[in-house]
């Protein structure tokens, strides 16, 4: 499946007494478009383990590790269950948290990704710093390439960089060097993003562990909280991404953020294990 292009293979281990058990080769294999479905992440639907939750749903990035979020394939996964059960809102568990699903539309739903962690032992960072702009600069210092992203946990770690024309920027090639940045203990996905107006965002990310993706849902999340913190941005907006676009929304009222966006069933199919 994909989410706005956001590519995810979806293994259904319901049946199974336990967790699905999968190695490092074997989701490498399977995420390579030539040895297994090619996508972003791999996913797999347990049994719930919170309680209240409808199910379990484990995340591998696809170099092998296993990782808290996808909030677009936390989509996809929110869309097949409905299709099979009929209800339109589910209680997802995962590492990062139990997360709340409902249908908006046909092939449309909505995730709320919960609160935004912002402090800087929550992201985590090395050191302690301001996450608003922390202090992260690539080139000179006297005129820097880039400085100063936002740095937000929505379930894995994001330094959101603002530039002002993303078609300039080499995401390929920062990408990979912010990534392991020593001020990222856990590593970081890498948001470069191009505030267009107070309602629109276009944004590309190097995912942690999945390098360039089309899409990556928590980080248009960490985008719009990253923006906004920066008075760059409303409470709402849209997130255009390579694989088109999400609405975000981080809510005033109880300082929960909204996901919104399509979803799409590529393919059906078994994978030899």
């Amino acid at each position: 499946m994909n989410g706005c292009g956001n590519e995810v293979a979806i293994f259904d281990a319901r049946a199974l007494d336990g967790p699905l058990h999968l190695s490092i080769e074997q989701i490498k294999a399977i995420s390579h478009s030539k040895t297994g479905a090619g996508c972003d992440q791999v996913l797999a639907l347990e049994q719930p383990e919170a309680p209240g939750a409808d199910l379990f749903m484990r995340i591998w990035n696809a170099e092998g590790t296993e990782v808290g979020a996808c909030g677009n394939g936390t989509r996809c996964v929110a869309w097949l269950i409905m299709e099979e059960t009929g209800v339109s809102e589910l209680f997802i568990d995962s590492k990062g948290g139990v997360l709340t699903a409902t249908r908006i539309g046909e092939r449309q739903i909505c995730v709320d990704m919960g609160k935004p962690r912002l402090g800087w032992e929550d992201i985590p960072l090395e050191e302690r710093m301001d996450t608003r702009r922390i202090d992260l600069k690539i080139g000179p210092v006297d005129d820097p390439v880039l400085a100063l992203p936002g740095a937000v946990n929505m379930g894995n770690p994001h330094a959101v960089f603002f530039v002002d024309d993303l078609e300039t920027v080499p995401v390929e090639t920062l990408g990979p060097m912010l990534e392991f940045h020593p001020l990222f203990p856990e590593q970081a996905n890498i948001g470069f993003a191009q505030i267009i107006s107070r309602g629109e965002i276009r944004l590309r990310v190097w995912e942690r562990g999945a390098g360039l993706t089309k899409a990556c849902g928590s980080g248009a999340c960490a985008a719009l909280v990253a923006a906004h913190r920066q008075s760059l941005t409303d409470r709402a907006a849209k997130v255009v991404v390579d694989g088109g676009e999400l609405m975000i929304e981080w809510r005033k009222s109880d300082d929960h953020v909204l996901m919104s966006g399509p979803i799409e069933l590529e393919f059906e199919g078994d994978v030899p294990l």
